[in-house]
């Protein structure tokens, strides 16, 4: 035991985790030389709000036309491509949207897509 390793009980550990997740994340960006979905690098958010759900997602180095957006509903489906990546990610929002509200912008490597949230429950009339 080295003598800093006294101040620090857990050093060891940290350390571990911190290569395996290194060599994970390497090995999952080297395999088939394939750089397909999102990866660590690429962020992306879900914001929600009563009225709206949004995805935010960073897709640096996409022209607009290579982008395609689909949702059921309850999953948003992101694919797009540029001459470095392929992006395909598959969102599951945390409510139920009406997918026909969709609207989206994309600016500047970021990619904003809009939802109208939907009840999930409906009253019903007893007759």
């Amino acid at each position: 035991m080295r003598r800093d390793d006294r101040d620090d009980p857990f050093g060891d550990i940290f350390r571990e985790l911190e290569r395996m997740m290194e060599e994970m994340m390497g090995g999952a960006a080297a395999f088939d030389g394939d750089q397909s979905g999102f990866s660590s690098e690429t962020h992306v958010d879900v914001h929600e709000t009563d009225d709206e759900i949004r995805v935010i997602a960073d897709l640096p180095g996409v022209q607009k036309g290579d982008i395609s957006i689909q949702c059921d509903g309850d999953v948003v489906t992101i694919s797009a491509q540029s001459d470095l990546r392929e992006y395909d990610e598959r969102i599951r929002l945390p409510g139920s949207v009406d997918a026909r509200s969709g609207d989206a912008s994309y600016n500047n490597g970021v990619l904003e897509v809009g939802f109208e949230r939907v009840e999930t429950s409906t009253n019903i009339d007893v007759e």
